[in-house]
């Protein structure tokens, strides 16, 4: 299955015979709760997850966003009616980041049949498609969460491929640099890192680029057609679309996918022993 789905096919797929899962996600950094946006107004037959409680585990030492347990993700995707062998589709209200922390995770769990929804919520809404605020009733799913579906690096393994390979930085450049950080207690970012912004994978309209502009804009950043590439943002939730936009570009594969460095900065700059660079280059 692509990673993205346009919403003409969604629409196409929601009026067939067997429809595929909807997720909304929509969330926000400091709130309000996306829950609120999804019970005015969601994507007909749209399940709710929620990133800080169903799609991550608790804030500690593994970073803001650490990866859910196998058994807690299982129980959160089985309660949105994901089966075994059916499509899933993930659409958020920004610029597709979050739907692709729900996209990664399946991945994660073994769960191939999953995408994006290309310009999400905002794209449905602007082309007068039908919206609800009714929730779906379905039976439980049967999905099960298999954990090891997609390379994840620790901080060691993380700085290992800032050395020998690439590793992206999906923060804003501002953040890359050193010059603020809003979140986390240390600025800057793993020595040897790329800043590949996320917010750049998307046009104004918030469409994800085609993969001839996604290719060049990561041959401009530096990405190596011959070598080893992983991503980290904040909290390694936005990092998952550079993942995907790897993919979209074909510079990676479904088979050989990029890594994900799971506790991105948040878990890297806490530790002092961790150097921390700053300014422009890598």
């Amino acid at each position: 299955m692509h990673p993205l789905i346009s919403t003409e096919d969604l629409a196409a797929a929601l009026a067939g015979a067997s429809p595929p899962v909807v997720v909304d996600v929509r969330w926000r950094l400091g709130g309000p709760p996306g829950r609120q946006d999804y019970e005015v107004g969601h994507v007909p037959g749209a399940f709710y997850l929620d990133l800080d409680r169903d799609l991550s585990s608790a804030p500690g030492e593994g970073g803001r966003h650490p990866l859910p347990e196998p058994g807690d993700l299982e129980r959160a995707l089985r309660s949105a009616g994901v089966r075994e062998h059916h499509p899933v589709v993930a659409y958020d209200g920004g610029d597709g980041s979050v739907a692709a922390r729900l996209w990664w995770l399946l991945r994660w769990a073994g769960h191939e049949q999953v995408a994006v929804l290309d310009g999400g919520f905002a794209a449905w809404v602007a082309e007068g498609r039908l919206v609800t605020a009714e929730e779906p009733e379905t039976a439980p799913g049967d999905v099960r969460v298999e954990a090891g579906g997609m390379p994840v690096l620790d901080a060691e393994g993380a700085a290992a491929l800032a050395r020998d390979g690439v590793l992206l930085d999906a923060r804003a450049a501002q953040r890359y640099r050193g010059e603020t950080e809003p979140v986390d207690p240390r600025a800057g970012h793993v020595p040897g890192a790329l800043n590949a912004p996320s917010a750049e994978h998307v046009d104004g309209s918030g469409r994800w680029l085609g993969p001839n502009a996604l290719a060049e804009r990561f041959r401009a950043v530096g990405v190596r057609p011959d070598a080893a590439v992983g991503a980290y943002c904040g909290s390694g939730v936005t990092a998952s679309s550079v993942v995907l936009a790897l993919e979209v570009a074909g510079v990676t594969s479904a088979e050989r996918p990029a890594a994900l460095y799971a506790g991105s900065w948040s878990h890297w700059c806490v530790d002092p022993s961790r150097a921390v660079a700053t300014g422009p280059n890598p």
